[in-house]
């Protein structure tokens, strides 16, 4: 039963990066910044400048400034006609790269053909200055500008800060980057490191009672009504009142989700079924959220009614109809004491409700080292040749980090430090590397997924730190592929080992969901919306967090039908039993006396167990307590990662990927949606087999007692009074003694056939002679 490891390419690496955390030296800058290599830079923030020289004929400037540190060059944008312009603008120079021991900084009037020289200024690399956070900002100073030898200008001065840091440093998320030097002035802004809030949401409950005074325009018939809700793209509708009046009934829930700030209204229409696909609206109600009431717990909030207003056509125009007042009675609340699920349950990452007063506090801190990756697939073509533009998305509960984008690299190097609080240790976190498709100036592509990791950080030792390397692992129609290797520094800080180990004893989600539980159909479509709203709102941010990062994120398509899934899924489930089925043959063992000294000693401990059974149940938890403390010494010491064996990504059909990553609804030919339809047709045969089996048995059960057969049902109602007399009167030691001592007879008492019991069992009826 042991499973074969993985093949070296697809496993886990343990790393030794030169990391501040468990480094004895204390030669480390920051000790904030103990997870990542620590990388120097030279930053050059460009503040503003005053009284700078007109060079056109017009007599004013086009100023910019211009930051060369050998052959890198950084540009600010340029101001139109302005004498005292003001950039804020810092840039960062990798020192690995730094090929020069002087750097130049050039003030030039942007002109049409060639732009001129306004004045510049130059600094010595050893006479700048090193700041360490948290030491404060260094404060900008004011140069007088030179001309080209070296003599003061007249006028004109510039405001600007140099100083030798690190990536800890404030000044490093926006500042420009000189190994993204090819990237134009206005990438610069698509390639830096941000941190995202998922937005707030709220299930929003609309109880639908009733309404009352309806007025459809065929008078002559009875209205067949029911109410439609639609919240943004979402819409939902009550079934058809079985009452068909002009007062019909419902109290039938609604369930949307909502994200703060609320922006749409949620709208309510009482609408008569006409036929098929035509419905006439009989009123129409529009509630802004901002006025619904927030409930915490399960007590039922106020109902209220609202008037419902019908508009009708007048000359084109659509105006109101105030004649008569129909009204609906609702019960509507902002529901804060569920969490709303936007990711898997599976490997969620965060658990708590929506309402922050019902929040539980921190029980510790999540610290993730993003190092570098290595090995990285060529993602897309620049130049005739492959290129790959890398960065890496992590996301744990409403908290999102994207590092910055490393250009043109297949060995990108990250080094950037993220903390997150934890509220619960059964949770994952989740990293993805992605390439950005943004950056050259393509606004219509999309940043590609290279792969992801998770990471349970119940299965991290606390306080330790963890240095892996992590495969990187994309499944596309033609296999299972190693696009590269990302390293990553992990460590979990428990604040309270007590208030950790009592979240084990909590239920996993708040309250609401067990006193109010909400169905699975409904969780599933709720999960969706959820998702799709998060994505919507990341992707409004600047620089967006696209939708394609967003649900590759939140495994947006894990609900899609795959028969690679299906069979990983059966070999988990194989994989469980094989313990059972493992002590079935053992049993099986002991009982053919395959071994007669096990045998005997077996049956010494049956007679103990049966004369003392107050010895069973600290006999059993004693053996699982010597279980687990001899499986310590075998305990995992690394986290786990994706596993191609158990994901049965290695082992499947080429055609049964490509079925994995067709669209829905299908866009193959019809031959192979047939055949794949015949194949799914004679899987489903069998589990229609299996299932007809299980149900066969069960109706044998049922029919001991129910006469279908009568002469089975008295033998077996004859002898439950003969073994009720016997069980009566013999003591239940000596009755457990006599059929323990039965089963564990020796083989040469056995014979092949079948027990009578069995015999007895399989001749009963069952209800598949009824079926069709």
């Amino acid at each position: 039963m042991q499973k074969p490891p993985q093949s070296v390419d697809f496993a886990l690496k343990e790393t030794s990066p030169n990391i501040g955390a468990g480094s004895v030296t204390g030669d480390k800058l920051s000790c904030t910044y103990d997870l990542v290599e620590q990388m120097q830079y030279l930053y050059v923030r460009v503040v503003k400048a005053k009284d700078l020289p007109p060079k056109d004929i017009t007599g004013s400037c086009d100023p910019y400034v211009e930051v060369k540190l050998g052959n890198y060059k950084g540009v600010t944008k340029h101001f139109e006609k302005k004498s005292n312009p003001e950039w804020n603008q810092v840039f960062a120079f990798s020192k690995d790269r730094i090929q020069a021991s002087v750097l130049e900084v050039f003030v030039k009037d942007k002109d049409v053909v060639l732009d001129d020289l306004i004045g510049r200024m130059m600094f010595d690399l050893n006479d700048v200055p090193k700041r360490v956070p948290p030491d404060s900002p260094l404060a900008p100073q004011w140069y007088r500008l030179e001309d080209r030898k070296g003599d003061k200008i007249k006028a004109g001065e510039l405001m600007l800060a140099v100083w030798m840091g690190t990536q800890a440093d404030e000044a490093f998320p926006d500042a420009w980057h000189s190994d993204a030097a090819s990237v134009g002035p206005d990438g610069v802004n698509k390639i830096r490191s941000k941190v995202y809030i998922s937005p707030k949401l709220w299930y929003v409950r609309v109880n639908v009672i009733e309404a009352q005074d309806l007025v459809p325009s065929d008078k002559s018939r009875l209205p067949e009504v029911f109410v439609r809700g639609t919240l943004g793209n979402q819409a939902l509708r009550t079934r058809t009142s079985q009452t068909k009046t002009v007062n019909p009934m419902w109290n039938e829930d609604l369930i949307f989700v909502v994200a703060e700030p609320f922006e749409e209204p949620l709208i309510l229409t009482a609408e008569d079924r006409l036929g098929p696909n035509k419905d006439e609206v009989l009123g129409k109600c529009v509630i802004p959220l901002q006025l619904v009431q927030r409930r915490l717990d399960h007590k039922p909030v106020n109902t209220r009614w609202f008037n419902l207003e019908k508009h009708v056509i007048v000359d084109g125009e659509q105006k109101k109809e105030t004649k008569f007042a129909s009204r609906i009675h609702l019960r509507i609340c902002l529901d804060g004491g569920y969490h709303v699920l936007d990711e898997s349950t599976h490997y969620s990452s965060d658990l708590r409700p929506t309402a922050k007063q019902l929040w539980r506090s921190s029980i510790g801190i999540l610290e993730l080292g993003v190092l570098s990756a290595v090995g990285l697939m060529p993602m897309k073509k620049k130049d005739d040749r492959g290129t790959t533009d890398a960065y890496c998305v992590a996301k744990y509960g409403q908290k999102w980090i994207r590092t910055r984008t490393i250009v043109d690299s297949f060995n990108p190097r990250w080094n950037e430090q993220y903390t997150w609080e934890v509220f619960d240790p059964c949770t994952v976190i989740t990293i993805g590397v992605f390439d950005n498709g943004h950056i050259h100036g393509g606004g219509g592509g999309k940043d590609s997924r290279i792969g992801k990791v998770r990471i349970r950080l119940s299965t991290l030792e606390t306080d330790r730190v963890y240095t892996h390397s992590y495969p990187l692992l994309a499944i596309q129609s033609s296999g299972v592929r190693k696009t590269g290797e990302v390293q990553l520094a992990v460590r979990f800080t428990c604040s309270s080992l007590v208030n950790m180990l009592h979240m084990y004893s909590h239920p996993l989600l708040p309250k609401m969901h067990y006193v109010h539980p909400l169905s699975v159909m409904q969780l599933d479509s709720l999960r969706h919306q959820a998702m799709h709203i998060v994505s919507m709102r990341l992707s409004r941010s600047e620089p967006p967090l696209r939708k394609e990062v967003v649900e590759y994120m939140l495994d947006v398509d894990s609900h899609m039908w795959s028969m690679r899934r299906s069979k990983a899924n059966f070999f988990r489930i194989m994989a469980v039993l094989s313990g059972l089925i493992a002590v079935g043959k053992w049993f099986d063992q002991i009982c053919n006396w395959k071994n007669s000294l096990t045998t005997i000693l077996i049956h010494i401990l049956f007679i103990i167990l049966v004369l003392y059974p107050e010895l069973i149940l600290p006999t059993i938890f004693l053996y699982l307590f010597l279980i687990g403390l001899w499986n310590y010494r075998w305990r995992p010491r690394h986290p786990p990662h994706m596993d191609t064996r158990l994901s049965h990504a290695d082992a499947a059909h080429p055609d049964e990927l490509d079925e994995e990553f067709d669209s829905f609804p299908t866009s193959r030919p019809s031959d192979i949606v047939r055949m794949r339809y015949d194949r799914l047709r004679s899987i489903a045969g069998r589990v229609q087999t299996v299932v007809g089996d299980l149900a066969t048995q069960g109706e044998r059960f049922q029919s001991l007692i129910s006469w279908r057969d009568p002469r089975a049902t008295t033998l077996f109602v004859t002898f439950c009074l003969i073994a009720a007399i016997v069980l009566y009167v013999t003591p239940f030691q000596v009755l457990a003694l006599l059929i323990g001592l039965y089963v564990l007879r020796h083989p040469r008492f056995r014979h092949k056939l079948p027990s009578v019991p069995l015999n007895f069992f399989r001749r009963l009826p069952a209800r598949s002679d009824s079926m069709l």
